[in-house]
């Protein structure tokens, strides 16, 4: 079975991303052999829309699972449409998720993990209700429940864990941006 792990690198000894939509890079993992290949994330840099076109990304390299730490609403409704299933992954590397969903030890998202971005400019957006349900899905003037505190935490975990990759794909950047100019 073709599957795919979100990575901040390119082996199978690489961490796994915590996010799906803006990883630096795929790795596509024969289940069987344990065969890769690394292909960098086209819409890592991408404004808005990463999540889908990230997920159309790897359904064209014939992904049959999906292993990320993360994974937005737009990106899963794409794996779901396509029946594709998504697997939640814990910190560790590529290698580590692919024994671990071969053992049948990842759980399946049912759902997204993640709320919906705007994309790396921010941003706000509304749709044709203007705002008035304070995106919660909630009539005007109805007021929100409060979280369980397992949720919340949970949500504070994963966002932590976002925020480290993000903190590592940025200092990647920076690194690679300073090789780049001290070579012209």
């Amino acid at each position: 079975m073709k599957i795919v792990v979100s990575a901040q690198g390119d082996n199978l000894d690489a961490p796994a991303s915590p996010v799906f939509g803006r990883c630096p890079t795929y790795v596509f993992v024969d289940s069987d052999t344990l065969q890769f290949e690394t292909l960098p994330n086209p819409a890592m840099s991408q404004g808005g829309g990463a999540g889908i076109q990230a997920a159309q990304f790897v359904l064209n390299q014939g992904a049959q699972a999906v292993l990320s730490g993360n994974l937005g609403p737009n990106a899963f409704d794409v794996f779901q449409a396509a029946g594709v299933p998504a697997y939640l992954v814990p910190p560790g590397t590529v290698r580590q998720a692919v024994e671990a969903f071969k053992a049948g030890q990842l759980p399946p998202m049912g759902t997204a993990n993640v709320a919906a971005h705007a994309g790396l400019g921010g941003g706000r957006r509304m749709g044709m209700g203007r705002g008035r349900g304070m995106g919660r899905g909630m009539a005007p003037g109805a007021s929100p429940q409060p979280e369980p505190a397992a949720a919340k935490e949970t949500e504070l975990a994963a966002l932590r864990d976002t925020l480290q990759g993000l903190r590592q794909q940025l200092a990647e950047t920076i690194e690679r941006i300073e090789k780049l100019e001290k070579e012209e």
